[in-house]
């Protein structure tokens, strides 16, 4: 009886230790390769023509920025010094046009003017400087509206220029009879830029500008704002005129 027992136990113990052991199942974590791989192979000619394709936009870019667009920068900045040069002898028109021969380092040459070198490199930093240049000859020729037109697709951020290309389109505005749009620039052109010669230069035109709509409220106060915070500037000299020229005017104690 006993002997059946331990056979019995035996048994058991055998069934146990034999029985397969329960693993975890690993479907969440565990990638399928084949699958990716059968993906591949069903779109192999996709994946690579459009590898290829990026690789050419890369390409073309990599062309552009760093070969293209430097020789354009620089052919540009040769033709921009000669139209610089009549601009600063006031000869505006030739400035603006151009159509002069000149002698360049490879010889006689026609000259370019800011018209031209703005159409002509318009991708570059210098026909961008070339609108600013055609607008401010356009505005000494009393062109305005041509004038902003070109001193608006002027876009910087530089400290002098900026300013003084919104500035410009104030005081065509100002020529046009425009003068809350001319108010408008100015005060623009006044923020561009916080310095001690743009800013209080554009803050007098734009309070100039208030007196002739006869707003002697808005113009006391710039004029009282050159005179405190900019005081040491040249549109701060003989300030207090101006301030009791607009308290007269306006009837302001």
């Amino acid at each position: 009886m006993s002997e059946e027992i331990v056979q019995n136990d035996q048994v058991e113990f055998e069934e146990v230790t034999n029985k397969p052991k329960k693993t975890k199942s690993s479907n969440k974590n565990t990638i399928n390769l084949g699958g990716l791989e059968n993906l591949y192979e069903e779109n192999k000619k996709a994946i690579t023509y459009g590898g290829g394709a990026l690789l050419a936009i890369v390409a073309l870019f990599s062309f552009y920025k760093f070969y293209y667009l430097p020789g354009e920068e620089k052919a540009a900045s040769n033709e921009i010094f000669y139209a610089q040069n009549y601009f600063e002898r006031d000869s505006f028109n030739i400035a603006l046009n151009g159509g002069l021969n000149v002698q360049s380092s490879e010889g006689p040459k026609m000259m370019m003017g800011f018209k031209e070198i703005a159409e002509a490199y318009s991708s570059t930093k210098t026909g961008n400087l070339a609108n600013y240049y055609a607008g401010i000859c356009l505005l000494r020729a009393g062109k305005f509206d041509e004038a902003i037109s070109y001193l608006e697709a002027f876009s910087g951020n530089d400290e002098m220029v900026a300013p003084m290309a919104i500035g410009a389109i104030g005081d065509a505005n100002m020529e046009l009879n425009k003068t809350d749009d001319a108010i408008k620039f100015y005060l623009s052109a006044s923020e561009k830029s916080n310095n001690n010669f743009t800013t209080p230069l554009f803050l007098k035109k734009a309070a100039f500008a208030y007196e002739q709509k006869a707003n002697y409220t808005e113009a006391l106060a710039i004029y009282e704002r050159l005179k405190s915070e900019y005081s040491k500037s040249n549109e701060a000299r003989e300030i207090e005129k101006y301030i009791a020229r607009v308290k007269v005017l306006g009837n302001i104690d």
